[in-house]
């Protein structure tokens, strides 16, 4: 091959993917297969890890078998990873001792409350830049170990490791060699200094981790090992590693101050980069690690929306509308914007920054003249006035970052459609770019392989292989778009304090 090639792994919560990519951006071949889905209990969500292994390995070999290229042409491979999601192991046999506890799990609900009730959280923010909630790793990890019989005393003796699904990977192809994560994927297990950059001792006891199970933590361009020979036929080396949200940050290339993203999935997760500034958010937002590369960490902001996608779900599970999201978008286009009608899916609470779990969902502003159209629109508008929502509490959070033009890159399934992506920008005020190629998690992680494989000299040269964009800049008035927001402001207010 002419240019070098990159294998991206993409371990989703879903699915398996790996695709491989040039030097530029392109994608070459892709191969995917889905994660089965267990629930031992109500709120628990677990995955088994050895699928997780094997599904890795299958997709890895197809996707260069597809590509029809030779093992020589892959350069280094890029892993990239569902966050939070913890995995502990033998150290010897390694047999995992019980099912990854996935970040959607809640069964450690009890004691994050207890060490909130302690007056735990303003310490555990400071320190990691994260909220005591069971999505996070830490508290899982501390679970594993209390319930699972002998787990804790073979712990202290060293003959257990622990770990993200990055650090997994990372130790089943490499033979067991390498035990070792990234600094964005530490940075959300809730054990991580961030600003300190290491394991923090406060954190391993206040919730009773050793810290002798966790892995080192390298930059996400640095060198992870080889895989095992016999894996791939060939040894590869791993030489970029970043979780999920951070990787598509790199792959959208936000690798700026104020630069910022949305993923738009069932739910919405935007984060936006803050340089090498940790700011401590009055918003409740999250301070996490967006990139570390030549030993020089930078931050993000993050705000997650539970509700995006699946309010266009919504409307056919719950309405009985049919045709899908394209006979959803159709509706809306058609419906009558005068009328003012407003939807808060606040269908499992509402989330950054307002943090209210007991919040439902309600529809405001039914009138006669309203139907199925103006719904629609109402489910469309709910995912871009929840974005200006986490936009307008960045800002406040890190004015220093929102200093100049600002623009919103997204990606995601609603990021397909043209005129949610107008819509958006209409209503947040700020110009949206949609990125023509939507794999931008994939696309981030080769993206740090690459720097850490000598492809590109930095991640500035990284990060010009982002896909192309296409733009799109406020229509809307502002004296309609501000009479939006605030209906949307007093809906949400009435769900919150009905």
């Amino acid at each position: 091959m002419a240019q070098p090639l990159i294998l991206a792994l993409d371990q989703g919560t879903t699915s398996t993917r790996a695709i491989l990519f040039t030097a530029d951006g392109t994608a070459l071949a892709e191969a995917g297969r889905p994660l089965h889905q267990h629930y031992p209990s109500d709120g628990w969500v677990e995955h088994d890890a050895d699928e997780i292994f094997d599904a890795a390995v299958a997709v890895l070999n197809e996707a260069v078998d597809k590509a029809g290229v030779s093992l020589a042409d892959v350069a280094a491979i890029g892993i990239t990873n569902q966050r939070e999601t913890v995995v502990v192991w033998d150290r010897v046999s390694g047999r995992p001792i019980h099912n990854a506890i996935v970040w959607q799990d809640r069964r450690t609900e009890a004691l994050c409350a207890q060490l909130r009730d302690a007056g735990r959280e303003d310490r555990v923010t400071r320190i990691t830049g994260l909220l005591l909630d069971p999505y996070f790793s830490g508290t899982k990890l501390a679970w594993l170990l209390d319930e699972v019989p002998g787990a804790r005393q073979a712990a202290v003796a060293g003959e257990l490791l622990a770990g993200t699904i990055d650090s997994w990977l990372i130790w089943k192809l490499t033979g067991g060699r390498v035990h070792a994560t990234d600094a964005t994927n530490a940075s959300r297990t809730l054990l991580y200094d961030i600003r300190a950059g290491k394991w923090s001792g406060e954190m391993g006891e206040m919730l009773n981790v050793p810290l002798s199970m966790l892995p080192q933590v390298r930059d996400c361009a640095a060198d992870f090992g080889e895989t095992e020979p016999g894996i791939l036929g060939r040894a590869i080396p791993i030489r970029g590693v970043a979780g999920d949200q951070q990787a598509a940050l790199m792959g959208q290339g936000c690798i700026r101050p104020g630069e910022m993203k949305a993923t738009y999935g069932t739910g919405c997760f935007m984060l936006v980069n803050t340089g090498e500034t940790a700011p401590v958010s009055e918003a409740r937002l999250l301070t996490t690690i967006a990139a570390q590369v030549g030993g020089r960490t930078t931050y993000a902001l993050e705000g997650a929306i539970f509700i995006a996608g699946a309010a266009i779900q919504w409307l056919g599970e719950g309405l009985g509308l049919q045709g899908g999201p394209q006979a959803a978008e159709a509706l809306a286009q058609k419906a009558n914007d005068e009328l003012g009608v407003v939807l808060v899916p606040a269908f499992t609470g509402l989330g950054a920054p307002w943090w209210d779990a007991g919040a439902r969902g309600a529809l405001f502003g039914l009138t006669r003249d309203a139907g199925l159209a103006e719904i629609s629109r109402a489910a469309f508008d709910a995912c871009a006035l929840q974005t200006r929502d986490l936009i307008e509490a960045m800002r406040a959070d890190a004015p220093a970052a929102f200093r100049g033009d600002v623009e919103l890159r997204i990606d995601g399934g609603m990021a397909r459609s043209a005129w949610f992506s107008q819509r958006l920008s209409d209503l947040t005020g700020i110009g949206v770019c949609r990125a023509t190629y939507q794999e931008t998690t994939a696309l981030g992680a080769a993206l740090f392989a690459g720097v850490a494989a000598g492809i590109y000299r930095d991640v500035e040269e990284a990060a010009a292989s982002r896909p192309t964009t296409e733009g799109f800049a406020p229509d809307l008035s502002v004296d309609r778009r501000e009479r939006a927001y605030a209906r949307w402001l007093d809906a949400v207010a009435r769900v919150r304090n009905g």
